[in-house]
């Protein structure tokens, strides 16, 4: 797999800091983050990433929803959802590729997310 870009969508910017800095030592390139529903679509839009990493609760709205709503578009970008609880079965039934839990994060994580079938 080559370098994929990220857009980090996450409400609190110390998480949005970690998954960065995680994810660019593994190689992946973050293109921008956002810190609500709102912002995630309007920055997925412009920047066009290869994929998403979107908390599931936003302050105001779902990361559930931003992907059901993303999986509309003609070139939807990969979503993985991240949240605290377990939002496996969330994750399946919305489109997103998958679901990895906050404290799991990684480069090697998201990449097996990624590639698993």
């Amino acid at each position: 797999m080559g370098r994929r870009t990220v857009l980090i969508v996450d409400d609190q910017s110390e998480f949005r800091l970690l998954a960065r800095e995680l994810l660019e030592t593994d190689g992946f390139i973050v293109v921008g983050e956002a810190g609500d529903a709102q912002a995630a679509l309007r920055a997925a839009r412009d920047l066009r990433p290869d994929l998403v990493l979107l908390d599931v609760r936003l302050p105001d709205g779902s990361g559930v929803d931003v992907a059901r709503t993303m999986r509309a578009w003609k070139a939807p970008p990969v979503v993985v959802l991240t949240s605290t609880a377990d939002y496996t079965d969330e994750a399946r039934h919305c489109g997103a590729t998958g679901f990895i839990p906050k404290g799991l994060l990684s480069g090697p994580i998201l990449r097996a997310t990624l590639e698993a079938p």
